[in-house]
């Protein structure tokens, strides 16, 4: 039950209005637009070796679609874990330590994908 001024703030169970929501939405928009290109630039690097792969990745406008898809899904993942993290566990500290914990991990996983395309790109 929400009172008329919670409906008005936009507010739900976990507080944080509708701003989630649409996170989630525009994230998930980006990444569908940047896959056409990510498919595009891995179809290149099939059959190459490293050499050929580091040509192709060192290229700007590709390193900066793999970038931005990297931030749209590291994003998008994080948004939608704190939202099945805050909905459904119900005991605070768990909840607080869980969401610091999909955090870090969010953090992790994109800068471990970024170190991962600059080592390719620079060819070592």
């Amino acid at each position: 039950m929400r009172t008329p001024l919670e409906r008005v703030r936009g507010l739900g169970s976990a507080h944080t209005g509708t701003a989630d929501f649409w996170r989630q939405r525009i994230t998930g928009v980006a990444m569908t637009l940047l896959m056409i290109p990510v498919v595009v630039i891995v179809m290149m690097l099939l059959g190459r070796n490293q050499a050929g792969a580091a040509q192709i990745l060192g290229s700007l406008p590709i390193a900066v679609i793999l970038l931005l898809f990297i931030f749209a899904s590291a994003w998008h993942m994080k948004i939608g874990m704190q939202v099945v993290i805050e909905d459904y566990v119900h005991n605070e500290k768990l909840k607080i330590a869980s969401v610091m914990a999909n955090n870090f991990f969010c953090v992790a996983v994109a800068l471990a994908s970024i170190y991962a395309i600059l080592k390719l790109s620079s060819g070592v």
